[in-house]
């Protein structure tokens, strides 16, 4: 009698389910990507309050612009990411995958708040526009904004604006 060894098949299915489903988690959104590592810089914004410094991740390829704070849990107070627009450009941002709250200061190209969109909503489709043309978007956890005191008018100071 013949035994025919019956594992080899199975380990074959089981591979390729298991390939299967972490592929299609992968595109569907479910398992995040591997996250590049972002430069980090420092930002300061200068408002009624005083100045506030920040720690900012700089996105500086289409796939981390793509990517921004999708997926993460948390963000410090006195943290951010900085999203550079060359040439300046209306942008447009939205919260898809986006766990976190936050607020969007879009910044003129010398360094002068445009607009503020505060307390966005976490997965969000809604489009969020920075109504005329900016040279970068600045996203901060949600609140500190407000607690900052920034409002349209002030002042971005980073190397990215003159």
């Amino acid at each position: 009698m013949h035994r025919v060894n019956s594992t080899l098949p199975r380990r074959a299915a089981i591979f390729a389910a298991l390939f299967l489903f972490s592929h299609l988690a992968v595109v569907l959104g479910g398992i995040a990507p591997l996250r590049a590592e972002m430069r980090k810089d420092s930002l300061k914004l200068i408002t009624a309050s005083g100045e506030h410094t920040f720690t900012v991740e700089v996105t500086e390829t289409a796939e981390q612009k793509a990517r921004g704070l999708m997926f993460r849990r948390s963000l410090a107070d006195d943290a951010g990411m900085l999203f550079p627009y060359t040439p300046p450009q209306e942008a447009t941002m939205w919260m898809r995958n986006t766990y976190i709250s936050l607020d969007m200061v879009f910044i003129s190209q010398d360094g002068i708040v445009h607009r503020i969109e505060a307390g966005t909503e976490p997965f969000s489709e809604a489009v969020i526009a920075s109504n005329g043309n900016v040279a970068a978007v600045l996203e901060l956890k949600a609140g500190v904004a407000a607690k900052v005191q920034l409002k349209p008018g002030d002042k971005v100071v980073h190397r990215l604006f003159r």
